[in-house]
């Protein structure tokens, strides 16, 4: 039988966890996107870089809200953020439209990762608390999945610029107010 002491020391050892919980949960979301979108089920994919985005969001609430900030969780966070909304948003675009254009929609989706781990690593380097420099990636994430939606009433071409546009917001020095 667990004693009060042990109790509450496990306790405060899951909570000081919880917002890496949701982190994992936002990973694994992201992964199971890459999963459905390679199996050529895009609206599924779209469905859970969804879920990668509100789980995302809610790990960074409950860090400040529980004052659990860590080091390892804004590692494990952009860890996480750069197969969410890097890699299944390139994968999505990709599998969904970009194929198209052979080398050129390759060199588009290439683009896109990188500059969102670049946008990963320039946020641990010069952090602002009122805002972020840069598209952050999660938002360009959620862009190009949802503008998955639109693929039967926007023209392919789009999603050429539209790539290429999230790609370089994200690198940007534009100034993007938080929302806590």
């Amino acid at each position: 039988m667990l004693s009060f002491q042990s109790s509450h020391h496990l306790w405060k050892r899951f909570r000081s966890q919880i917002a890496n919980i949701f982190t994992l949960l936002n990973l694994s979301s992201g992964s199971i996107a890459c999963i459905f979108i390679m199996n050529e089920q895009i609206s599924v994919g779209i469905l859970f870089i969804v879920l990668a985005a509100l789980l995302d969001f809610l790990d960074g609430m409950l860090a400040r809200k529980l004052q659990i900030q860590s080091e390892f969780g804004k590692q494990l966070d952009s860890m996480s953020d750069i197969i969410s909304f890097g890699i299944a948003p390139a994968l999505l675009l990709y599998q969904g439209i970009l194929y198209e254009f052979g080398v050129i929609g390759m060199v588009f989706t290439m683009m896109y990762t990188c500059c969102g781990a670049i946008r990963l690593a320039r946020y641990h380097l010069i952090h602002q608390d009122e805002y972020f420099i840069g598209l952050p990636i999660t938002a360009a994430g959620l862009f190009a999945a949802l503008s998955m939606l639109m693929i039967l009433h926007i023209p392919p071409v789009f999603y050429l610029s539209f790539t290429i546009i999230l790609s370089f917001m994200m690198v940007s020095t534009m100034k993007v107010k938080k929302i806590r």
